[in-house]
């Protein structure tokens, strides 16, 4: 495969992954993470960390069927993609949780000081935990993500492209794209968040709104899956 074409390939991997992160369930899981920010920087991480799951799924599984010269069955996907729906029901129903939860000085959080255990009211910025402990529920929803994805996107490159080095090229360039796409729109969501989550009774209301919207979206794509499964 001449050069020139192998780059325009994967650059246009790269561009649709940075769309393909504007998807509504995509979106809808960030959101449910970054809703609590109080920057935009720590929600742009938030972001680049369920990018990095998805792309780490995605070409994995990916680079696998690609080698096999192989299409992922149709009921795996159904199940990967049912395993996303009830995710989104279960950040949504979790965040329903949080705002129900909350009294008039926003979220009250327990911390530990050696073997002090206190709680105190807001969103505290002495969190006793490491940026990868923030940082794992998105990375492994990224993940989750990432295999539901995957087998329509090998499908696409099998069907596309002439070698498999311009196929695993473009997939890991579309999981690229799809990084900085998710980063940069967590970042972009945190800013107005961060200044709106100032205001407690704001801030609930994002959070049970964000919530409701997570939860009704899994639902909805839930639905017609486990109308499939039922008629097996």
């Amino acid at each position: 495969m001449p050069l020139i074409e192998l780059m325009t390939s994967s650059g246009l991997g790269s561009l649709l992954g940075m769309r393909h992160a504007l998807e509504p369930d995509h979106l809808a899981a960030v959101t449910t993470l970054v809703s609590r920010e109080r920057s935009g920087a720590r929600a742009a991480l938030l972001g680049m960390c369920w990018g990095l799951g998805h792309t780490l799924t995605l070409v994995a599984v990916g680079v696998v069927l690609i080698v096999l010269r192989a299409e992922m069955p149709a009921s795996m996907s159904d199940v990967f993609e049912l395993a996303v729906s009830l995710m989104l029901v279960g950040l949504g129903t979790r965040s329903i949780l949080q705002a129900a939860r909350e009294g008039p000085n926003g979220p009250t959080r327990p911390h530990r000081h050696g073997r002090l255990v206190h709680s105190h009211a807001g969103v505290a910025p002495h969190l006793h935990l490491g940026t990868w402990t923030l940082a794992r529920r998105p990375l492994l929803i990224g993940m989750l993500h990432g295999l539901a994805g995957s087998g329509a996107l090998t499908a696409l490159v099998l069907a596309t492209l002439p070698t498999t080095t311009a196929r695993v090229a473009y997939m890991a360039l579309f999981g690229l794209g799809s990084t900085i796409g998710m980063a940069a729109l967590s970042g972009l969501l945190g800013w107005p968040l961060a200044r709106l989550g100032t205001h407690h009774v704001v801030a609930r209301g994002i959070t049970l709104l964000v919530g409701c919207t997570s939860t009704a979206l899994g639902l909805f794509w839930a639905y017609p899956l486990i109308g499939k499964f039922v008629s097996w």
